[in-house]
């Protein structure tokens, strides 16, 4: 990574990780992505059962694979071989002790912004599991809320979109089309501006360029 912008992002991510804590978070900064698993695994009870949503920054870290090898106990979409096996494991995840997710911007002043196609990665942010951690590189770091709305609709949604292969206007054009598809991939966005009970949603922000 150029020298100047992880320099920037060590000075910045510390500010955004105080912001998130005023809301209510347990927020955390760390410099790097190594550092960054330490700090999950840190958070994770090891009688917890752990999931996650679609998040390619959880895979960029290899943290499934870590959570594996030290024997957690995992619910894991991927491992269905059924679409009804898929959404049964999807719905277990729901009341899971540790659900892991990123988060698709973040505005410095500590607010969540994440879009969602059919809703379980939000639903489990809003309410059911135990704890949630959100792991984010600082990449999705944004000054106001409106530019991390900005950057969750024009940014993140059309590359998800791209990456799964949907049929919608941002994932042929890569800009927002305010879209009503049938492949749409932003039916739902939340903002998380306070976290409730606090503490409930744990953050680990990454100086790192990470995910979408």
């Amino acid at each position: 990574m150029n020298q100047f912008k992880k320099k920037m992002y060590d000075l910045s991510g510390p500010k955004t990780a105080e912001a998130l804590n005023k809301r209510r978070f347990e927020a955390y900064y760390c410099s790097t992505a190594e550092k960054a698993v330490e700090k999950a695994l840190e958070l994770i009870p090891r009688e917890d059962t752990v999931s996650w949503g679609g998040a390619m920054t959880v895979d960029e870290l290899g943290l499934k694979q870590r959570l594996a090898q030290e024997g957690y106990t995992l619910l894991d979409r991927d491992t269905a071989n059924t679409p009804e096996e898929k959404q049964a494991i999807m719905r277990q995840a729901l009341t899971c002790g540790t659900f892991l997710m990123s988060s698709n911007a973040i505005s410095k002043d500590g607010q969540l912004v994440n879009i969602d196609g059919m809703g379980n990665r939000v639903a489990a942010m809003c309410f059911g599991p135990r704890q949630v951690v959100v792991i984010a590189g600082m990449n999705k770091v944004l000054g106001t809320l409106d530019d991390a709305v900005a950057r969750a609709r024009n940014v993140a949604a059309p590359a998800n979109a791209q990456r799964f292969g949907l049929s919608t206007p941002c994932g042929l054009t890569g800009q927002c089309g305010d879209c009503t598809s049938p492949d749409c991939i932003c039916s739902k966005m939340v903002i998380t501006r306070f976290c409730m009970p606090a503490g409930r949603i744990k953050v680990i922000l990454v100086g790192e360029d990470l995910g979408l």
